[in-house]
């Protein structure tokens, strides 16, 4: 696969999901938003193009081009077995969503990773641009974990192209503002994060802050019991982000958002979510 191909498909699907979600959200919002929106948005996406120019300059191989390396040398595990190709690059996304959910985990159990995805949860709403906020080290770090990952692995690079466009795409679709009806929202759970399942994740009390970490696939927070089903205050009664960074001008503005880790103070870190949930 060309690196141009790559590139196209991903981009691609970035601004048709980032669009179509964008569109769906007005059209059925679930809750009314408290921050003024177009702020909030030029910060999370500005963030975004910050990330992306950082990665490149400072990551020296894409998770593609890890993946034909890796090819080439015959590194990782499933280059040790002969299944049909369609079954390796299934089993490839399943276990990337699998390692995905395990980061997230970590980023929320060691107190110095939190400090930077807690810029991720300190979002005063949650929406489309909240799936694509991430601190700009936390993105360099899990470009690397994933490099790691590729090489124990050894998966296919159509593969890796496919989860990556997964994961961003359900990225946005788990944290977007899109009222779905309950009993489709209860028969995707099944197979998919949806909405209302992960926005109990960006609730401020602790325990449901510690709840539903992934982003795709549903079933890792049912099999490490990490599933809480519903807020305690109700979807339109709970509260977003963290208890103790409220100012605006802090948290949804990129460059107090850059700056967060810095100052965000032990207390903030303790009242987090550096504990089992509960």
């Amino acid at each position: 696969m060309s690196p141009q191909i790559e590139i196209t498909a991903r981009l691609a699907g970035f601004f048709g999901v980032l669009l179509c979600l964008t569109v769906l959200e007005l059209a059925f919002p679930r809750r009314v938003l408290s921050v003024r929106k177009g702020p909030r948005w030029a910060s999370n996406l500005a963030l975004v193009v910050l990330n992306s120019v950082l990665a490149r300059l400072l990551v020296p191989i894409t998770a593609v081009g890890a993946a034909l390396y890796c090819q080439q040398q015959g590194w990782g595990l499933l280059h040790f077995v002969r299944w049909p190709a369609w079954f390796e690059g299934l089993l490839a996304v399943v276990a990337f969503d699998l390692a995905i959910y395990a980061q997230h985990v970590l980023f929320h159990r060691v107190p110095l990773l939190w400090r930077l995805h807690l810029v991720h949860h300190t979002d005063l709403d949650i929406d489309v641009t909240t799936g694509l906020r991430f601190h700009s080290l936390e993105i360099i770090l899990s470009a690397l974990f994933k490099l790691a990952v590729i090489a124990i692995l050894g998966p296919p690079a159509t593969a890796v192209v496919i989860f990556e466009i997964l994961l961003n795409a359900t990225s946005m679709f788990s944290h977007s503002n899109l009222r779905l009806p309950l009993a489709l929202d209860r028969c995707l759970r099944c197979v998919l994060v949806t909405p209302d399942m992960h926005r109990v994740h960006h609730s401020v009390l602790r325990p449901e802050t510690n709840s539903n970490f992934g982003f795709n696939l549903p079933w890792w927070d049912f099999a490490f019991r990490t599933y809480r089903d519903q807020p305690a205050d109700g979807h339109l009664g709970m509260t977003i982000g963290l208890q103790n960074l409220r100012d605006e001008q802090q948290v949804d503005r990129l460059p107090g958002m850059l700056a967060l880790p810095l100052r965000a103070g032990r207390r903030d870190e303790q009242n987090a979510v550096c504990s089992r949930p509960q």
